[in-house]
């Protein structure tokens, strides 16, 4: 029992509800899983202690906090690991966990809160030294304040919702004529979306990537980083690929971004594994946007490059130790890239497609990994994400990477349900993606075109 706890209630389901487990059992640690009904019968449910959370839809199971702190407390759970989603990122929910004894695997809910609100975040980083997107200085009062600012800004310029993610409660606007509306729009969104209509305003970069830094924290003000990871290429603000070291950084802006965000998470006493996400302009500044103060999906990633388990280490301070490395002690190898394969169609606008999955066979191999809850047999629910596994692969070179990561999808077998693995072969087989040519406005290879593809030609049917 390295962590200090015996059993640890996962909040959460699918493949993040596995890899926990698998860091449970590593530490010697019982893991208990919350389920809704839909995944009462999941196959990692199988020989596993589960409690039944409610029905399938989420806000009567994994999003009720009630119901998820009282499944802790009567399984004898003294810790909870919300993983990413659902709850992960609710100070109130973890507030609550904590009034009911239940340690709750993430930073103080104060924390959580500061960095949960927009505006909050960008003056506590930009104190610490990290550079900022120009903006306003903080919500916005109404239409005709977004207009001086944006005026003052100069355009483009983003409206974005205070409480906001996802893409959700944003709107461009492009001239002085489209402020306004945009502002409304925005904040109607928002307060659909997540009860909150206070928004505030960005310059628009466009052209830009999607750089991240993982971090990692103790109690005692230990700060270490596992490097940066690009996940430029994304559809709808959702991330599909996700890499590590960046393709195209300058060393001098890493290092320094890197020494201010190490400062950062200390000044704020963050806990735990959190990400901070920035954008690459095209001057090639790195401008902080927020931090997700959970666990990424992206993580296996940075794991793959520094062998650590950041898991293990989440579980290890939330413990109360410290953390069991210093930055001296970390090395980050050679180049790791991350697809995540959806149960979509990608030929029909990505239409989601749940169902039962008849045959399922996953790549193996040095340097490869999959992480994922699915067997022949695995009935895909409508009720949640569609992600299906995600494939990680490591290499010395981010060429043989990639050559990797293709030899690994063709491997892959699924059927019963269409995935996005063809897609992800159109991008990794694309002139732009292999040279590093994109940016955040489209993505390589997709639609494919035969004119992009290397010298290999188009590897999916």
């Amino acid at each position: 029992m390295a962590g200090g706890f015996h059993k640890l209630l996962i909040a959460n389901r699918g493949e993040v509800a596995v890899r926990i487990a698998t860091a449970c059992d590593a530490m010697g640690i019982t893991p208990v899983f919350a389920v809704s009904a839909a995944d009462a019968r999941a196959p990692y449910t199988r020989d596993r202690e589960t409690v039944l959370l409610g029905p399938a839809r989420a806000s009567e199971s994994y999003l009720d906090m009630t119901r998820v702190v009282q499944a802790a407390v009567q399984t004898g759970c003294t810790a909870l690991h919300p993983g990413w989603g659902f709850l992960a990122e609710q100070p109130r929910f973890a507030g609550l966990c904590e009034q009911h004894g239940v340690t709750f695997l993430g930073p103080p809910a104060h924390v959580m809160h500061l960095m949960g609100k927009k505006t909050p975040a960008k003056k506590a980083m930009g104190h610490a030294g990290l550079t900022l997107i120009p903006g306003s200085d903080g919500i916005l009062a109404n239409r005709d304040e977004a207009f001086a600012v944006a005026e003052s800004v100069g355009y483009p310029v983003l409206l974005k919702a205070e409480s906001g993610g996802g893409g959700r409660g944003m709107r461009i606007a492009r001239s002085g004529d489209e402020v306004r509306q945009a502002f409304d729009d925005a904040s109607a969104e928002a307060r659909a979306a997540f009860g909150d209509d206070r928004v505030y305003l960005e310059r628009l970069i466009e052209g830009g990537r999607h750089i991240e830094l993982q971090l990692l924290a103790d109690r005692y003000g230990n700060v270490v980083h596992l490097g940066e990871r690009d996940c430029t290429v994304q559809r709808n603000h959702q991330k599909l690929i996700e890499e590590s070291p960046a393709p195209v950084l300058d060393p001098a802006e890493l290092s320094r971004t890197i020494a201010a965000a190490v400062h950062a998470t200390a000044a704020i006493g963050y806990v735990g594994a959190g990400t901070m996400e920035f954008l690459l302009d095209q001057d090639g500044t790195l401008r902080f946007m927020e931090m997700n103060t959970r666990l990424q999906v992206e993580h296996c990633v940075s794991e793959m490059r520094s062998g650590v388990d950041l898991v293990q280490e989440q579980i290890r301070v939330a413990a109360g130790h410290p953390l069991s490395m210093t930055q001296d002690d970390i090395t980050l190898t050679g180049h790791a890239i991350e697809c995540r394969i959806n149960a979509e169609d990608p030929n029909d606008s990505f239409r989601p497609a749940p169902g039962a999955i008849t045959t399922w066979e996953i790549p193996r191999g040095e340097g490869v990994r999959v992480d994922t809850h699915v067997e022949a047999g695995y009935v895909v629910p409508p009720h949640y994400d569609s992600l299906l596994c995600k494939v990680i692969t490591h290499a010395d070179t981010r060429e043989a990477a990639c050559d990797k990561m293709i030899a690994a999808l063709k491997e892959l077998r699924c059927e019963g349900v269409p995935t996005t693995a063809p897609m992800h072969l159109e991008i990794l087989n694309n002139l732009k993606f292999r040279s590093g040519d994109y940016d955040t406005r489209a993505i390589p290879g997709w639609p494919p075109t035969p004119s992009t593809h290397t010298k290999d030609g188009p590897s999916a049917a």
